[in-house]
């Protein structure tokens, strides 16, 4: 592989990891994704964060070096935007290379370079909104937006290009393969990544939806021409896009969000599915989309995505041993983490013996700020009675979830 030239001077080098593994030990990437690093050659010449020591990937970025003429020995200094290991855990290997880099980090990366690498040597502080003369006519800013998603994360800003090397932040999964910018993307594939980068959006920065505001306003002033992240495509033709799509997603969180319904339901022996296709008719006579996931043949990274962008939700789960069942009860433990929160909800569900799944709920939901409308619980099967009240209730879900998005 080549490094890709982004402006003169200004060199992406990205490397693929593959959909068979999974991202942070967790989240399916059925179309892989990338791990992006940039070359910024002034009279010094700068690394941007580095890639994670895992497979062919260090051999690969090995590759992308050379193909700009560079050895790890001729990088003048690394700017660590983020410590997480994706973007560093080869540092070791080039630390061995290149012993007397200079490292330009924030007072909080240091104790993290520390404990993870053993490094406090040639170790540079810089502070919000410090400059960094490359000469060459290159000159670097840094802005710190921390919990976009660690709490030392920065972005690096190149003064004369306007390319704003954003980190973790306006990215995306999928693989970068022959096409690397936004301006060479089909229709189609300009729909995969900006659905992807939803998707990695509420699996990995959701949590922090308020920094990510707080950081799109910290950096409204600057004159960005390129957005180049860490994961995901570069945007270089219209850079505002993906800035505008990460700040509707940051108010998904306190909503309201699309006017859409996200149905996410499970059942053990099909009482409780009974009532599936009768709660998606009911929103779809409202005018509304909807989308299904059955649990727990439906990982959660996907279902999260689903959720977060939906301002309704409706909930099948039976009773399973006077709790909510296991597969739903995970799903719903992942939405109080990633802050899953003002959403109008219709729960319905077959009790078992005994009930208990819509206490467990209750409690779960408490702090997640969502507006419950009447559940339909029953004993056993269902009847006539329950699929009338599914029909019902879910149409009235759905007219709140309209009124609620203002549509």
């Amino acid at each position: 592989m080549k490094a890709v030239k982004i402006t003169d001077g200004i060199y992406c080098l990205p490397v693929n990891l593959m959909s068979y593994q999974l991202f942070e030990g967790m989240w399916p990437m059925p179309n892989g994704i990338s791990i992006n690093s940039y070359v910024i050659k002034g009279e010094k010449t700068a690394l941007i964060d580095l890639v994670e020591d895992t497979g062919n990937i260090p051999a690969e970025f090995m590759e992308e070096l050379d193909s700009l003429a560079l050895k790890p020995e001729d990088i003048d200094l690394v700017v660590i935007n983020h410590m997480e290991p994706d973007h560093t855990s080869w540092l070791i290997d080039f630390h061995k290379r290149n012993p007397n880099v200079q490292f330009y980090v924030n007072k909080k990366t240091v104790p993290l370079l520390k404990s993870f690498f053993g490094i406090t040597e040639n170790v540079n502080i810089v502070n919000d909104g410090d400059r960094l003369d490359l000469g060459g006519g290159k000159v670097l800013r840094f802005f710190e937006t921390p919990n976009i998603h660690w709490p030392e994360t920065m972005m690096t800003y190149e003064e004369s290009s306007g390319v704003l090397i954003s980190c973790d932040a306006f990215g995306s999964y999928g693989t970068l393969d022959g096409v690397y910018f936004d301006d060479q993307l089909s229709t189609g594939q300009h729909k995969f990544f900006s659905d992807e980068a939803l998707r990695y959006y509420a699996n990995i920065v959701s949590s922090f939806s308020t920094f990510v505001s707080k950081g799109i306003t910290k950096l409204a002033d600057l004159d960005v021409k390129v957005i180049a992240p860490s994961h995901g495509i570069i945007w270089r033709e219209n850079p505002q896009a993906i800035i505008d799509s990460y700040t509707r997603f940051a108010s998904y969180m306190n909503g309201p969000a699309e006017p859409e319904v996200t149905v996410i339901w499970s059942s053990m022996y099909g009482n409780t599915e009974q009532l599936v296709n009768t709660v998606v008719q009911g929103v779809r006579k409202e005018g509304l989309p909807v989308h299904v996931h059955r649990v727990p043949e439906t990982h959660v990274g996907e279902i999260l995505a689903s959720a977060w962008r939906s301002s309704g939700l409706i909930l099948g789960m039976p009773t399973y041993e006077y709790e909510m069942f296991p597969p739903m009860a995970w799903v719903l433990d992942m939405f109080r983490r990633k802050k899953v929160w003002n959403k109008k909800v219709l729960r319905f569900g077959s009790a078992g013996w005994s009930g208990g799944a819509q206490k467990e709920l209750t409690a779960l939901t408490e702090k997640l700020k969502w507006e419950f409308i009447e559940p339909i619980e029953w004993m056993g099967a269902p009847t006539q009675v329950e699929l009338d009240l599914a029909m019902e209730r879910s149409q009235e879900l759905a007219r709140m979830v309209k009124a609620y998005a203002g549509k």
